[in-house]
Formats: structure tokens, C-alpha cells, sequence
């Protein structure tokens, strides 16, 4: 729960366009270089596995595309639907997403720091038909053969390293794009379930590759890099906080041939 209030405050406050304008922009900016004049009689699909609170997916429908989030958490599920279906003004309720820190405060003012959301009401903001959001786990629901092929482009952000094998992920992504689709990727690799031994009493799999061997696994699916770089950028962080985890996210665009 206190994961998803974080999350509010990135994707639908104020405060945290900061923090999106680092994550979304580039990958806002770099689909829309590869789908520069959409037909809006023949508009693209794009996909957006582990969409959160879809915010991202919002901004995607809205550059013209026909887009799906996707998601697998249901306290996640339960507060993106009651975001994207049930506000009816922006800024239409009040939180306090920093109750709960006891750490890293710079004063009292500043854990009962409040916030309004959502900052732009979704139905209003003007997306485009066909806007969704799919519950379920992606590797079931996209690696079925009703999605082979299905998708012009792929955006995942904060997402790969959320897998128990990568490698999986990366052949449903190769799967569901079109020949020449596009994969447009940001994030880091810090794998959820690398320490899940110490905390979980199931035998949960854990396949933690390096940047160089994802990639790797990447092009012998048939992918091809058309750019690389690195993005600086923060997640769900709290910017009054004395303490800040940056990451170094890796950004590529690949295609597939």
C-alpha cells in the first residue's frame, strides 16, 4: 500500500513530474521519432507491459496510438481503475503519501506533506479510442498465440528486471511485435526476486544477467539496437528525503527484424 501512494505521486501529482519528465519523456520522445505522422484511420498499437498506475500508457494513447497497458498487481489494478474510471476533476483528492517515512526527514513539515491528485483528470486529457489496461500476469496473457504479432511497438520502463527470467520476457516482447516493431526499453536492472530466498519460503527462480548478456539474449531473438544510452533518473522517491537513489537506466531502442 505504501509502494502504491509513492506511486501516485509519481504518476498523477505535480510533484512527481519532475521524476517523469526524466523516466516518460525519452520514451515519449523517442516512439514518436519512429511514428512521426500517425494515421488516425489507421492508428499504431503500442503496448506497455508493467504499466503501474498508467500514467505512461495515458500519455501514449494521447500521442495518437492505440494503447494497452498491462499490469499484474492488484493493489496496483485497484488504483489505476479508480484513477482512470472513477475521478471526475483534476486535483480531486488529498493524500499524505510520506505518513508512514520515519526516516531521512528533514522536519516534521515534511512527512505530513500533502498531496492533490490526479493532476490531469484521464477523462478529459484526451486519449485516443481504444485506450486499456489488461490484468494478468504477461508472460499468460501476451505469450498466447492470439498475441503473435499483434503490436507495432513495445514500451517498457522499470519493467525487465521484475521478471524471474528475463530471457522470457524478451522472447513474449519479440513474439507480440510486428516484423519492424519497435522495442523502446528504460530502466535498470535490479532483479525483484535476486534476494527473494531471504524472504519468501517458495523456491522462487531468479536469472539475474548482466546488461551486456540481456542484450545479448536480445539479439539472438532477432532483435537489432538502433540506439543506446544511459538515462539518470529516480523512482517513486520522495525529493525532500536526505537520502536519493539514483539510478543509471539503461535506454535502447531495438527493433525486430
Amino acid at each position: 500500500v505504501r509502494c502504491v501512494l509513492r506511486n501516485i505521486v509519481r504518476d498523477w501529482t505535480k510533484e512527481g513530474a519532475a521524476e517523469r519528465d526524466k523516466c516518460y519523456s525519452p520514451l515519449l520522445q523517442e516512439l514518436q521519432s519512429w511514428f512521426p505522422n500517425i494515421d488516425p484511420e489507421a492508428r499504431p498499437s503500442c503496448l506497455v507491459p508493467g504499466a503501474g498506475l498508467g500514467r505512461l500508457a495515458l500519455e501514449i494513447s494521447r500521442l495518437g496510438f492505440v494503447c494497452q497497458g498491462n499490469e499484474f498487481s492488484y493493489y496496483v489494478l485497484i488504483c489505476s481503475s479508480f484513477i482512470l474510471n472513477q475521478t471526475v476533476e483534476p486535483n480531486e483528492f488529498e493524500m499524505h503519501p510520506w505518513i508512514h517515512s520515519n526516516c531521512n526527514k528533514l522536519s516534521d513539515k515534511d512527512q505530513l506533506e500533502s498531496v492533490r491528485f490526479p493532476d490531469v483528470h484521464p477523462g478529459s486529457a484526451g486519449i485516443t479510442e481504444g485506450f486499456s489496461m489488461c490484468a494478468g500476469d504477461f508472460l499468460e496473457v501476451y505469450g498466447h498465440e492470439s498475441q503473435t504479432g499483434a503490436w507495432d511497438a513495445v514500451v517498457t520502463c522499470f519493467f525487465i528486471d521484475t521478471a524471474h527470467n528475463v530471457v522470457d520476457y524478451i522472447e513474449v516482447i519479440h513474439k507480440v511485435l510486428k516484423p519492424g516493431g519497435v522495442w523502446i526499453n528504460l530502466g535498470p536492472l535490479l532483479y525483484h526476486f535476486a534476494d527473494a530466498h531471504e524472504f519468501s519460503s517458495h523456491d522462487e527462480i531468479s536469472i539475474e544477467l548482466s546488461l551486456e548478456d540481456v542484450k545479448t539474449v536480445a539479439f539472438s531473438y532477432g532483435f537489432e539496437l538502433k540506439k543506446e544510452s544511459t538515462v539518470q533518473n529516480t523512482y517513486a522517491s520522495c525529493p525532500t528525503s536526505m537520502s536519493q537513489h539514483l539510478y543509471y537506466s539503461s535506454f535502447w531502442t531495438m527493433i525486430k527484424r
